[in-house]
């Protein structure tokens, strides 16, 4: 909470200074991943190191109450919060806006409505009532005092006096109640306490000579973002204890949760089990043994995580639900599935036009970027089942075609010739096709260079530079290895101890 005399910073304001980059994101996982995963690659499977604390449970299945199901959906309610304020910066809390038409609107604003009319007909009334007002009057003193800090207590005192309720009601049975006066002081005291954002609000509210039902409303609804800021603000002042504390926090979350629901973590175990399958099957044969499945070695801890993590960029419907381990990324890991798909797509139209007009783009980088760029717009949402890829990407050799033709004649140069364009269209058509030569080059060497940036140990610094063919999309590539990188290395810190425990009982069984 602020001082008296400080105001709290808007959130709106620090939303747009106060971005953070992959970067300052990358600096905090350095100190709490590098020494965990070496530590953690030096365990064996049989190893008995993990606490009983930081291991799952093993107990047998059994019913659930309503109570402990309750309990674990708040457990998980909390952990999925406070990983947001920890690796989502420019988290914050937004007023709840219910649907237009939706029963829950409509009855509150028949509610909200009603008491605003009892009000007004009270205050209307010869004498006048104010049974209403001084409830009214009543809620917004507590909502003041709510903003203070526990040793602001000359202005506490302050309110108290000036909204003093028993006062109020004798001033009210002898009809002498200042309402317009305790308005006005509301208001500039609600100025004392806003953020910078607000002060616009205030002023308008100071102006607002109007009906002294209306002023009220007004208040009300500024003191409610009011509240919401201050809730933004505590969240910016926790935010760095959080930081110090998370791994820790969120992994006696998830246990709490595994201890209520010794079933949390079968999807985990599922993703984990194929995974292993997946890396055996990508291993080279042991020396001296024979090629076949039964000659490979079985895959370290490291490599069978990082085939696991892998396998996310790709992960749909088909493979079943998200482990548990990752639900609280769920929404970052879309983000990245989709931007990596859609600029996927734009490599590989970059590549067909480089190999078919490669001369007429030659040594114009602005050209070329203006090309990447429509690309992007125009197979945006391309995740989508209802998105017509075909048709998308004809609408991206018409532009590109468009655009290539006027550089060309900017430059004294013919266009691009009927058949050329044709054929152009049809390459780029064929993208859309799973087996495409074009695609399957650029998803293979998609995939290494993942793997590489989880396999090298600085890349949450320096990322690797991106394979041949890709250098086109190279920055969105990197900024997208970073970010994934980031993501799972804090998913290592937190939830290793629970994917070792799994590996441990998967290979002694």
């Amino acid at each position: 909470m602020p001082l008296n005399d400080e105001r709290p910073t808007s959130t709106s304001t620090v939303s747009s200074e106060d971005q953070i980059s992959d970067t300052e994101s990358s600096e905090r996982c350095d100190s709490l991943t590098l020494s965990s995963d070496v530590d953690f690659s030096r365990q064996s499977f049989t190893s008995d190191s993990s606490s009983k604390h930081n291991s799952p449970s093993c107990s047998p299945p059994k019913t659930l109450t309503l109570d402990e199901v309750m309990a674990s959906a708040r457990d998980l309610s909390n952990l999925s919060l406070a990983h947001e304020i920890v690796v989502n910066r420019n988290f914050q809390l937004e007023p709840p806006e219910l649907p237009q038409n939706s029963l829950e609107k409509r009855v509150k604003d028949m509610v909200h409505k009603a008491f605003w009319d009892c009000l007004e007909s009270e205050l209307n009334d010869d004498p006048p009532k104010y049974d209403y007002a001084i409830k009214l009057l009543e809620e917004i003193r507590d909502i003041l005092i709510s903003f203070l800090n526990p040793g602001a207590n000359r202005l506490r005192t302050q309110i108290m006096e000036v909204l003093d309720m028993d006062l109020i009601r004798q001033q009210a049975d002898n009809n002498v109640v200042d309402i317009q006066g305790l308005a006005s002081y509301i208001i500039n005291t609600m100025g004392k306490f806003c953020a910078p954002v607000r002060d616009d609000e205030i002023k308008k509210l100071k102006e607002n000579s109007g009906d002294i039902v209306n002023v009220f409303k007004e208040i009300f609804r500024v003191l409610d973002l009011m509240k919401m800021d201050m809730v933004n603000f505590t969240i910016q002042n926790l935010r760095p204890e959080l930081q110090r504390q998370s791994v820790e926090y969120e992994r006696a979350k998830f246990q709490s949760i595994l201890e209520k629901t010794p079933n949390a973590l079968n999807h985990t175990t599922e993703w984990i089990k194929g995974s292993i399958e997946e890396a055996i099957r990508i291993m080279p044969p042991a020396k001296g043994s024979d090629s076949g499945q039964s000659g490979k070695s079985l895959p370290g801890p490291m490599l069978l995580l990082n085939v696991a993590y892998l396998r996310l960029l790709t992960w749909d419907k088909s493979n079943g639900p998200l482990p548990e381990t990752l639900m609280t990324d769920e929404v970052r890991l879309q983000e990245l599935q989709r931007s990596l798909q859609l600029y996927q797509a734009v490599a590989s139209v970059l590549l067909i036009v480089y190999s078919s007009i490669g001369e007429a783009v030659s040594g114009l980088p602005a050209l070329v970027e203006r090309l990447k760029k429509m690309t992007a717009v125009l197979l945006e949402g391309m995740h989508s089942v209802d998105f017509n890829l075909t048709e998308a990407l004809g609408n991206v050799r018409d532009q590109i075609c468009c655009e290539v033709n006027k550089s060309l004649t900017e430059r004294n140069f013919p266009a691009l010739p009927v058949e050329l364009q044709a054929t152009l269209k049809g390459q780029i058509c064929d993208i859309s096709q799973q087996n495409n030569p074009i695609r399957t080059l650029v998803e293979t060497r998609t995939q290494m260079y993942f793997k590489v940036v989880l396999s090298s140990a600085n890349s949450n610094n320096t990322p690797p530079p991106v394979p041949p063919g890709l250098g086109l999309i190279q920055p969105e590539l990197m900024a997208m290895g970073l970010s994934f990188v980031n993501l799972v290395n804090y998913n290592k810190q937190v939830y290793s101890p629970f994917y070792f425990s799994i590996l441990k009982n998967i290979t002694v069984n």
